[in-house]
């Protein structure tokens, strides 16, 4: 019998009990939806995490300051004050396989530009921060070595404080005070969005670190060094490295502990993009489970099928149908209703992608691989779970079956 008059013969059977036909469909339309969600919940959450990485900067690593401890009292990571900007000259010139290293240090003020003010972050680094963090500069430039080495008082905002302070724009040439000091804003940032704690990276201006020590804080000391190796595999040994460098230029003793501590934050970021990776497998071990589900609805309704149709299966073998025939009849009719609940389910596991994303908020990407292997789980629902019943009816006896009441 021909494909043609298989799929016109499982149409109609299908017609005939349209009900039964949806029901049966139901669960692989669910199952089918549940992978092509989760898949896309899962890719979307991978991608945030990777995406948050990046903006860190590339193969970053931190210094920060150890700690006091006073009459047995510790206060805690950062309150030495041990790095200075001789410190980072160092690492960037001397240690091998470092593509930059900036210091990096804080303090909050109010930020006042005519009639508006803002009360915000005031970073200080040098040059090659943009290059450590990956960050570029939207409108205007980044301050020059030049400018850090005479103490400018020039400043580069943060998109969020460039839009509260100037919400109409013309950042770039205008005078901003910080602590009563004014600065000339040369650039604005390039958005970055949200670190991986939740805090708004572009909360922020940027000045000289120089100017920041001298003007704002009157501190001799960095808080931080940021520190990006010219590789992946670089990262170790640029850690090492560092690690024997600070400790000859802090004149520390092999029993003395370190004054610093070296953060690897690609370490710390792996470990959160292996934790979405699991959960993007618990998701599809759930789709898994709904699929298998779908596929004994489907093979327990056709085994109704094969029950309800036996006098119509000894008819046909009376006037000449093989078993094969049969076989690929009922074969085919399984894996029409796969094929229909596949295409349904992907419709739906797009549409539920999309909405969860709207309504939560959440990042999903719904790729064509996740589509191409909903529809193909479908099919091998179809098979798997039909081949059984379509093997019972062409097991018929046809006198039997004719007999049958």
């Amino acid at each position: 019998m021909s494909l043609v008059n298989l799929l016109r013969i499982a149409w109609q059977a299908l017609r005939r009990n349209i009900t039964r036909s949806i029901l049966t469909m139901l669960g692989i339309i669910i199952g089918v939806g549940a992978v092509i969600t989760s898949m896309a919940i899962g890719a979307g959450a991978q991608a945030a995490v990777l995406a948050q990485i990046e903006s860190l900067g590339a193969n970053l690593v931190v210094v920060i300051p150890g700690a006091i401890s006073s009459g047995g009292v510790s206060l805690g990571t950062g309150s030495r004050t041990t790095l200075k900007l001789p410190d980072v000259d160092a690492i960037a010139s001397t240690v091998p396989d470092v593509a930059g290293a900036a210091p990096y240090s804080q303090t909050s003020a109010q930020v006042v530009a005519g009639g508006m003010n803002w009360y915000t972050a005031i970073g200080g680094t040098t040059p090659s921060y943009t290059t450590v963090r990956s960050w570029s500069v939207a409108q205007g430039r980044f301050f020059t070595r030049a400018e850090v080495d005479q103490a400018a008082k020039v400043a580069v905002l943060g998109n969020t404080v460039q839009q509260n302070l100037f919400p109409e724009g013309g950042a770039v040439g205008s005078i901003v005070i910080v602590k009563n000091v004014p600065f000339r804003v040369i650039g604005v940032l390039a958005p970055k969005g949200q670190s991986g704690f939740g805090r708004d990276q572009d909360d922020i201006v940027m000045v000289p670190i120089t100017t920041l020590l001298d003007r704002l804080t009157g501190q001799a000391w960095v808080q931080n060094i940021f520190v990006s190796a010219a590789t992946p595999e670089a990262v170790p040994a640029v850690v090492d490295a560092t690690e024997r460098l600070l400790r000859l230029r802090h004149h520390l003793t092999a029993a003395q502990p370190d004054d610093f501590t070296i953060r690897n934050i690609a370490d710390v970021q792996q470990v959160r993009l292996a934790t979405s990776q699991t959960q993007a497998l618990l998701l599809a071990g759930i789709a898994v489970v709904s699929l298998v589900v779908g596929g004994i609805g489907n093979m327990n309704i056709m085994l109704v099928s094969v029950t309800e149709r036996t006098r119509e299966i000894g008819l046909r073998m009376a006037v000449g149908a093989r078993g094969r025939d049969i076989l690929l009849q009922f074969l085919v009719e399984a894996l029409t209703l796969a094929c229909l609940g596949g295409l349904i389910g992907i419709a739906i596991g797009v549409g539920t992608a999309q909405g969860s994303s709207a309504l939560g908020h959440w990042p999903v990407i719904v790729s064509p691989f996740s589509i191409l292997l909903g529809f193909i789980s479908s099919l091998l629902v179809g098979v798997v779970f039909g081949f059984y019943p379509a093997q019972r009816a062409a097991a018929l006896d046809p006198i039997v079956a004719l007999r049958y009441e």
